[in-house]
């Protein structure tokens, strides 16, 4: 069955879970551009995702998700660098790169699959 929305991509799920978790994390953060930088990043994962879903062509796709890979690595770099900041604890950076992790993998086994299949989109 094909893909109707970008809803139904497990990868765009996923990603808002991590960007409601980063935003919950840092809320109370008083380091207003270090917490709008991990926000916006951790946003801009999701987005792209949608944002490549209604392009015209599979490689225009692929080319969104890799970004939102970039995003989301950009998002695990600033996680270790909260820690060294002290802006969280271990346990919160282990669950959140764990999460940050498991979003990437998904988003690079979705381009695997629009590379060797047609969605409709």
């Amino acid at each position: 069955m094909a893909i109707q929305k970008f809803e139904d991509i497990i990868a765009w799920q996923k990603a808002q879970e991590l960007a409601v978790n980063v935003y919950a994390t840092f809320s109370k953060l008083k380091d207003f551009g270090f917490k709008d930088q991990i926000c916006r990043a951790a946003v801009s994962i999701s987005n792209n995702i949608a944002e490549g879903f209604d392009r015209s062509s599979n490689a225009d796709f692929s080319r969104f998700l890799y970004i939102a890979i970039a995003s989301c690595s950009e998002v695990k770099s600033m996680l270790h660098l909260a820690l060294k900041l002290n802006y969280i604890q271990t346990e919160q950076k282990t669950l959140l790169l764990e999460q940050a992790e498991e979003v990437s993998k998904i988003i690079r086994g979705f381009i695997k699959s629009i590379s060797s299949n047609k969605l409709s989109t």
